[in-house]
């Protein structure tokens, strides 16, 4: 940053030595508490309280609580699309690679239900902090692409039907994999834990990945 970092900040883990880590710890911090409590019910002083720094640093890295907020937004739709970057769809067949994508939306929702809540409170606020970041836009438009390429290879092999709006197919994956977290709580509440298995949640997986691929595929 440009400017010099506050002088005699003796807070709890050496922040002077390492200010990537520190940043990097109030964001995952900070992840929790926002999707713990949203926007409103956070707290900065609970979130310092359990950092390795102190509250005054926070302020001086994202400026205030709803800086903070918009910096974990960013932080968590990056995280997703690093991982679907980290694929290799493009050196896969149309078909493989929409399914490897398909599985790895289903897990990577799963294995991150805070990055579920978060959109579910973005949501009650209409989307504000989202619609101002530059960062999001970008790397969203990035999913975008990498399901256009695999509509326009799958097209070209015959695999896929034409005229297929991956807008919409990106809709597709991200619902159906989207409900597994969101409505947990009530819907084991309403029918049970039963479909929450290790194996039956493999099993789902794979049913949402089939059901995508037939919703694409070239009839005869």
């Amino acid at each position: 940053m440009d400017n010099p970092l506050p002088e005699n900040e003796n807070a709890k883990g050496g922040w002077k030595q390492d200010p990537a880590g520190v940043q990097a710890n109030i964001l995952e911090i900070a992840t929790m508490v926002f999707a713990e409590h949203g926007l409103s019910g956070t707290r900065i002083d609970e979130i310092a309280a359990r950092t390795r720094t102190s509250k005054r640093m926070i302020y001086y890295y994202f400026g205030d609580k709803e800086g903070l907020y918009a910096r974990v937004l960013e932080a968590a739709y990056a995280k997703v699309r690093e991982g679907e970057a980290s694929l290799d769809l493009d050196g896969l067949p149309p078909t493989e690679a929409l399914s490897r994508l398909v599985t790895f939306t289903f897990d990577h929702h799963r294995a991150h239900p805070d990055f579920i809540r978060l959109v579910m409170i973005e949501n009650v606020h209409q989307a504000d902090y989202l619609q101002k970041s530059d960062v999001i836009r970008r790397v969203n438009t990035a999913a975008i692409d990498r399901l256009a390429a695999i509509i326009r290879r799958g097209e070209e092999t015959g695999d896929f039907c034409h005229g297929l709006d991956p807008v919409a197919l990106h809709w597709k994956i991200s619902a159906l994999s989207f409900f597994n977290v969101s409505n947990r709580p009530t819907f084991s509440a309403l029918f049970g834990t039963t479909l929450f298995s290790e194996t039956a949640q493999r099993r789902l997986r794979d049913d949402v990945a089939a059901m995508v691929l037939a919703s694409v595929r070239k009839t005869p």
